[in-house]
């Protein structure tokens, strides 16, 4: 429910596809407040992804509003407190909106040290020396300071990710989102990237993952969203989705995964 805490507000939100008659979305509302940590599960093609990829418009929604910062950004336009229509600037919209995707999306030809000051230096315009003093700062906090020369290459998985989290982190938004940013690791790596994760939890990091890991939802999430078939069809605590689930879907999704 809205509160004001409420950072980011989503109403009847649609995605169709073919005239409609692929419903990846169908009218998702949920509000995400300051300092959330979102779990969103549910079956393989449930929409999921698409609901995270529209909260920063990676996804154009075809009905519904995203109210983010008090501005509609489905509209390409918006009055600004002057009382101005001006246009929506979706650059600047996503520097606040840090995104992690299952495969880590590093630029293989540059330096993990390149990858992460890039956007800091090209988008905010901060100095090449403070960029990299922050980016060695993120690194060290996730055990990755060392390799700071390497390339993407010389580095397993599960370093990889946490590369791609600190980097989303180096533009200091105000929300991250994740796209099932485990699923493509090695077992073994899971538990590292899960780790920072938790970590940033714990930090105030409003957080909107989808995940496969029930663990983590249960242990780390503070709102866990049911989806299948496009529709959120249940949300609560973790205690309210995994202990006392109410929508017999959830109950059967349950009964597979756990």
């Amino acid at each position: 429910m809205a509160t004001r805490d409420s950072i980011i507000q989503v109403t009847d939100l649609k995605k169709h596809y073919k005239g409609g008659t692929i419903k990846a979305l169908d009218g998702v509302t949920v509000d995400i407040n300051k300092g959330d940590v979102m779990a969103v599960i549910g079956p393989s093609g449930s929409g999921k992804s698409t609901f995270l990829r529209s909260l920063n418009l990676l996804e154009e929604p075809t009905g519904g509003s995203i109210i983010f910062e008090g501005i509609d950004i489905t509209k390409k336009k918006y009055k600004n407190e002057d009382g101005k229509t001006v246009k929506l600037n979706i650059d600047k919209l996503r520097q606040k909106m840090g995104m992690v995707f299952q495969h880590f999306n590093l630029f293989p030809h540059m330096t993990i040290l390149d990858n992460m000051t890039l956007a800091p230096m090209k988008v905010k315009g901060i100095a090449k020396a403070d960029a990299e003093k922050k980016a060695l700062e993120l690194l060290d906090r996730v055990g990755l300071k060392d390799r700071a020369d390497a390339y993407p290459i010389q580095l397993s998985g599960g370093q990889k990710q946490r590369v791609a989290i600190v980097r989303a982190l180096a533009m200091e938004p105000e929300v991250m989102l994740f796209d099932e940013p485990t699923s493509a690791l090695d077992p073994e790596m899971v538990g590292e990237v899960l780790d920072v994760m938790k970590e940033l939890a714990q930090e105030g990091m409003t957080m909107v993952v989808v995940t496969h890991e029930m663990g983590f939802a249960r242990e780390v999430g503070n709102r866990v969203l049911f989806m299948a078939d496009g529709m959120l069809l249940e949300q609560g605590t973790p205690a309210d989705i995994f202990d006392n689930p109410q929508n017999p879907r959830l109950k059967d999704f349950l009964a597979k995964v756990l």
